[in-house]
Parts: structure tokens; C-alpha cells; sequence
């Protein structure tokens, strides 16, 4: 038998004994699996023999032969340290050297985690679970004690992140922009507060949609809304053709302030939305086919004459808050019709932002409420985050849109090819 087959066999013999010593006593999976297990026991194995060859490579020699021109420096025991993963906490001994020269990159100094742990936790504090929640995952999981503390450490170089995407710049040109804002619970100066998570959507020239950021605010006026121009604006954003707004006061003046091109429509949906907030449970159905007869007109005349006729039928006379809601915001409803079928159709069709914050309040509904802006920012980006991931393709009508942009805005808007 030739010396390298006979290596080979003795290499193979010495991987059998070593596999059959770390599997011994296995006879369950969890015996294997388990953060205790074998797997366990033999990861701690190779880093502890990696760590070994690192220092090794720092003072010059192997584990057993004599120091060579090191200076008086060689080993020195070991330190012995806990590591958290996801597959449990790992006990190591840390080789030393004598003069403390030597530093590790497998497992460098003051690390307490491995890489991707912190990656797991963020992930799960973004689909909305709660800090006890997260404890106890990845305590049953993984055999990991952990404290809040410790999560809100994994968690805090979001904010970093977030001041990233919040300063990132932005399209020279956005045909629609969609503002839209969720109620969320906040702590703030010793009480909580209901605040307002406000978030821009925009629709670029190739259809695609991005979140140009969110703003959390107490009190929405018109210099609150013209400082979030100001930022659009700072961040590269020029013109704005089309900007849906659900009525809040100031808006409108704040928009045009800063893009004074942008024609501001009222959100249809919000206006129906609210309008049937003053109507019983057993004539919701009714009262929304009358309304759909109003914005569905062809032409703003003709819808004005469906409003006078709403408010003079039942239902207007039955409900008519209804008919004074239409009638305040009628300046910025009736944009609404001067535009094609193409872009009524995108403008009304708001499922993109109802998606969005039905998603967003699926995960945020878990809280009580945040101890500050700090926290509700840093889930809300997180949640985002993975919620646009999923964004690809643009509306399907989109393009016959955007032919009509092209030509209602022929000075402003350049066809793009998408």
C-alpha cells in the first residue's frame, strides 16, 4: 500500500474517532440539535482550533514547539468567554499570549455575538414582535437568555440606517405622490400621545413605487407640512405633478408653497371613507353607491350636479355632514375630473398606500404603544423595509397613463422608457 493511501486511511480513521466521541450518547434528535448537543460541542471545537492557528500565526510557532524570536512573548492560557448564536450559546477558551498583544478575527475582543445573531433579532423585532416576545423565542429556540437591554443594543444601529434613507436623494420628477399618515401610540414628556406617522408615496416615471419617508408628528399645520416640502425638495425632488392629500388643513397652501406647479386633489378614498363615518351600519351600503355616482361623473359640472342631488334626496337630508364635507373640499375634488379615464384611474386606485398601512398596523397593533419617537421610527422603517422588498413591477395601466402625462404636461414631463 502506497504512503499516501496509507495516509489517507489514518486521516479518515482519526475523523471516525473523532465524530464517534462527539456523537456519543446521541440518540435522540435534540441530542444533536439541541444548543447542548453534539453540533454545539463541535463548533466550539473548530473556533477554539481556529483561534489556536491565529495565535499560532501571531507568535511564530505551532502549539508545543519552542518560541523563536518572539521577544519574550508565547502563551498564555486561555480566558474564557460566552458567545450567543442562533444556534445557542457557545462556552469557549480563548487562547492569550503574554504581553496581550494578540487579537483575534474569528472572534475578536468584546465580541458577544456571533455574525448574523443581531441580523436575527432586528428580523424579528420587524415583523412586530415585542421585546418579551423575542426573549422568549429565542430562549425556547435557542436556549439564549437575553435581556431588553440587550435587544434595544442589536436593534439601535437601525437609527443609523434610518437617517440613511431618510437623507437619501430622490427623483428629479414624481407624476403622483400619495400622503398618507397611520395613528400610533407615543410616549412623550410623562404621558402618551396619539401621533401621527405621516408617509409619502410616490409613483416615479416608470411606475414603480417608493416610500420617500416618514414623519411622526403631533400637531399637523402648515409648517409642519412645509418643512416635509422643504426636505422633498432639499433631497432632489423638483416637481411634483400630482399630489393626493386627504384633507388636512394646510396641506394644500404648504405643497404649492414649495412646488407651485403641483396640482393637490383631495383622496377620494379618504373623502368616502369619512363621509360613511357619519353613517349607520344599515345604510353604509347604500350611501356609497350614491357617492360612487358623484366621483365616477364625467365631468366636474356633472358631478357637482350629483352632489346637489345627494343633498337634496334621503340620504343627504339624513346625513348631511356628509353633503358639507363634499362641499369644503370641493377645490381639490374636482382636479379629480379634469384628468383622462388612465389617470383617474391611478390616482383614485390608492391600494398601494391601504396595502401599506394595513400591513404596517398588522405589525404596530402588537404594541401598547412606543417609549418614544425613537422606537416607533425604528420599527416602522423595519416593517417598511420589508414590506417594499416585495415591490416590483408597476400597474398594469400604468403605461396609457403615462401617455396621457406626456401630453397633459408636455413642458414638465419627459417620457421615460419603462
Amino acid at each position: 500500500m502506497s504512503a499516501t493511501k496509507m495516509n489517507e486511511e489514518a486521516e479518515s480513521q482519526r475523523e471516525s474517532a473523532v465524530l464517534d466521541q462527539l456523537l456519543e450518547g446521541c440518540e435522540k434528535p435534540e441530542d444533536l440539535l439541541a444548543p447542548g448537543g453534539a453540533f454545539n460541542r463541535l463548533r466550539k471545537r473548530l473556533i477554539e482550533r481556529v483561534l489556536g492557528t491565529e495565535l499560532s500565526v501571531h507568535l511564530g510557532y505551532d502549539k508545543g514547539q519552542k518560541p523563536a524570536g518572539t521577544a519574550g512573548n508565547h502563551r498564555n492560557g486561555y480566558s474564557a468567554k460566552t458567545v450567543l448564536g442562533e444556534e445557542g450559546p457557545v462556552a469557549l477558551d480563548i487562547p492569550r499570549d503574554r504581553l496581550g498583544t494578540f487579537e483575534p478575527q474569528l472572534i475578536k475582543k468584546g465580541q458577544r455575538r456571533f455574525e448574523g445573531f443581531d441580523q436575527r433579532i432586528i428580523a424579528l423585532y420587524a415583523r412586530g414582535m415585542t421585546v418579551r416576545e423575542i426573549q422568549g423565542f429565542l430562549l425556547e429556540q435557542y436556549g439564549v437568555e437575553v435581556s431588553p437591554d440587550f435587544i434595544s443594543l442589536a436593534t439601535e444601529g437601525v437609527l443609523e440606517e434610518v437617517t440613511l434613507w431618510q437623507n437619501r436623494p430622490l427623483e428629479s420628477l414624481y407624476p403622483i405622490v400619495v400622503f398618507d399618515a397611520l395613528r400610533v401610540k407615543i410616549r412623550d414628556g410623562g404621558s402618551v400621545q396619539n401621533k401621527a406617522v405621516h408617509l409619502a408615496l410616490g409613483i416615479r416615471a416608470d411606475g414603480l413605487k417608493e416610500v420617500l419617508g416618514l414623519w411622526i408628528e403631533t400637531n399637523e399645520g402648515a409648517k409642519f407640512w412645509l418643512q416635509v416640502m422643504t426636505e422633498l425638495k432639499n433631497r432632489g425632488v423638483q416637481d411634483i405633478l400630482i399630489a393626493v392629500v386627504d384633507g388636512l388643513k394646510g396641506f394644500p397652501d404648504a405643497i404649492n408653497a414649495v412646488f407651485p406647479q403641483t396640482e393637490v386633489q383631495t383622496c377620494i378614498v379618504h373623502l368616502v371613507r369619512h363621509s360613511l363615518s357619519y353613517v349607520g351600519w344599515q345604510d353604509r351600503k347604500l350611501v356609497a353607491e350614491e357617492l360612487r355616482t358623484l366621483y365616477r361623473a364625467e365631468t366636474a359640472e356633472l358631478a357637482r350636479q350629483q352632489l346637489d342631488a345627494f343633498a337634496a334626496g334621503k340620504w343627504g337630508r339624513k346625513y348631511p355632514t356628509i353633503v358639507a364635507s363634499w362641499r369644503r373640499a370641493w377645490e381639490q375634488v374636482i382636479p379629480f375630473f379634469a384628468y383622462p379615464l388612465e389617470v383617474r384611474r391611478v390616482i383614485y386606485t390608492t391600494n398601494a398606500i391601504e396595502s401599506l398601512n394595513m400591513q404596517l398596523r398588522k405589525i404596530i397593533k402588537n404594541r401598547g404603544h412606543f417609549p418614544n419617537d425613537e422606537a416607533a421610527t425604528k420599527l416602522i422603517y423595519l416593517a417598511l423595509r420589508n414590506i417594499t422588498a416585495k415591490w416590483k413591477m408597476p400597474p398594469v395601466f400604468w403605461k396609457s397613463a403615462l401617455n396621457q402625462f406626456a401630453i397633459r404636461y408636455a413642458d414638465r414631463f419627459a417620457v421615460l422608457s419603462v
